[in-house]
């Protein structure tokens, strides 16, 4: 039994709990951190069939009254529309101000669960339980919430931390093979930005994670998760080193967009963003060769792609003014001095860019 990380965020600190085979103590957690005596659980249809039951009777022993709001899968879920039939039944369920909602699923559900919380009665708490690694690794930790634009991902959100995570590495044992290797890729990128070490750990131990080796699996998730955890202590809304976290998202994004929500899984998109955002970062930061050859060799041995395929740079450069990180019409990208060091904010000519991203195989 691993011990709880704490993202120290003074009065709205909270706790990341990592257990195995135990869904059945989520309702116990949630007592631990708000005591509620209605709340609800939203899901998808694909987590519901698996663990709905085991966290709702959790729930319902703990004394909480439980209502299951259960959506399509999918990112096309991430939408505004979505939010209000999510917060319509949230009211009908009857919750209130003192209620709780339980995200349980993976990205998508953990995005639109803590805006939905964020949103409904002006903010009620919440608690993450990711069931995909990339949601585990990444999206539950640290209060970032938002739905999609047909103009592009993440544009309508809030700041909303959780009342706590509670992590089962277990339930990655059900998770398809694609997902397991895009969550890797979060993964990876934690050890390019922050932690050479933990990069070169997983260079040695990456079958390990693939082949769900519990104790590879964990460290992988809980390293991450510490992380993670110092940015956002260090830097709750992104005035700073937080924005190192966004690492390969600023043309992953553009790229998933794009490609159309669906046809490539998020950390697909990201593991494409990091290959250009290495080649940018060879040419503007001073990133070794050697460090950049050790990214696409990771995410390669992945599985990942590492290639833009079928899109052209010109138009992804257009694309990128719909960021929300760009400032003035201008993208500002985090990259890479070495492995373990990132530098956020920079901002590059687009010369450079379309560089980069011919180099990477976009078109001209």
């Amino acid at each position: 039994m691993c011990s709880d990380i704490v993202v120290q965020l003074g009065e709205r600190s909270y706790p990341i709990r990592f257990r195995a085979g135990a869904l059945d103590e989520v309702g116990r957690f949630v007592k631990d951190v708000h005591r509620p005596t209605r709340c609800a659980v939203l899901t998808d249809e694909n987590v519901a069939r698996l663990y709905a039951e085991a966290v709702t009777g959790s729930l319902g022993l703990a004394g909480c009254e439980v209502r299951c709001i259960v959506i399509p899968p999918g990112e096309a879920q991430k939408s505004l529309e979505t939010l209000g039939r999510v917060c319509a039944q949230m009211l009908d369920a009857g919750l209130d101000r003192r209620s709780l909602l339980v995200a349980l699923g993976g990205g998508v559900v953990g995005d639109l669960g803590g805006f939905a919380a964020a949103t409904f009665m002006r903010g009620i708490p919440y608690v993450q339980v990711p069931t995909t690694l990339l949601a585990q690794v990444d999206s539950s930790v640290g209060g970032k919430t938002a739905v999609n634009l047909p103009q592009g991902k993440n544009l309508v959100g809030a700041f909303h931390q959780p009342a706590g995570v509670f992590i089962d590495a277990a339930v990655l044992q059900t998770l398809p093979g694609r997902d397991m290797r895009a969550g890797m890729a979060e993964v990876v990128k934690h050890g390019v930005i922050r932690d050479g070490a933990f990069f070169a750990w997983l260079e040695g131990h990456l079958e390990g994670v693939l082949e769900r080796d519990s104790e590879c699996v964990l460290r992988a998730v809980r390293r991450s998760c510490e992380i993670k955890a110092d940015v956002v202590a260090a830097d709750e809304r992104e005035a700073g080193v937080r924005a190192t976290l966004n690492y390969g998202h600023t043309v992953g994004h553009a790229v998933e967009t794009m490609s159309s929500y669906g046809a490539l899984r998020h950390g697909e998109a990201v593991a494409i963003g990091m290959e250009v955002v290495a080649a940018l970062s060879r040419a503007v930061a001073g990133l070794d060769e050697t460090d950049a050859v050790r990214q696409t060799a990771l995410l390669r041995r992945l599985g990942l792609p590492t290639r833009i395929e079928g899109l052209a740079a010109d138009a992804i450069i257009r694309q990128l003014a719909q960021d929300k990180k760009t400032l003035g019409g201008r993208p500002r990208f985090v990259l890479a001095r070495q492995i373990g060091a990132a530098e956020p904010g920079v901002e590059v000519a687009d010369e450079a860019l379309r560089e980069a991203l011919l180099e990477c195989g976009a078109g001209p």
